[in-house]
């Protein structure tokens, strides 16, 4: 059920270079990545994963902020309904389903909200 886990950070060359050497020990790379924001790593694409990014408010990383849970599963069309669901139950929008980077048909896939009480989650899949 986890797809992966996301820790923000201030100096995302630092963080990235810490975890490719520490996930390199145990034969994982780089999974996802967008140049100067986000960096993944994973030993497969439907594998669990841990990735570092700049949190996405442009706010200092601390403590939960940057941080995320996210929720793999099969299609697209699961996505929707769970990002849905999860507003229905009173969540809260942190970026409609679709694809990222918006201008692609395929790839990473997802949907964005927090809990009740803020957490931050998203729903996603990857799309070939």
């Amino acid at each position: 059920m986890i797809g992966y886990v996301t820790m923000g950070t201030n100096d995302l060359p630092r963080a990235t270079a810490y975890y490719d050497a520490l996930f390199k020990s145990i034969g994982v790379g780089r999974f996802l990545e967008e140049d100067n924001y986000f960096v993944a790593w994973s030993p497969g694409q439907n594998a669990p994963g841990v990735s570092v990014t700049i949190p996405f408010n442009q706010e200092a990383a601390t403590v939960g902020n940057g941080n995320m849970v996210a929720l793999y599963l099969e299609t697209p069309e699961q996505v929707d309904a769970f990002y849905q669901k999860a507003l229905e139950l009173g969540g809260t929008d942190e970026g409609q389903p679709g694809f990222r980077p918006p201008e692609a048909n395929k790839g990473f896939y997802a949907g964005y909200f927090r809990d009740l009480d803020g957490n931050k989650l998203n729903a996603f899949c990857m799309v070939e």
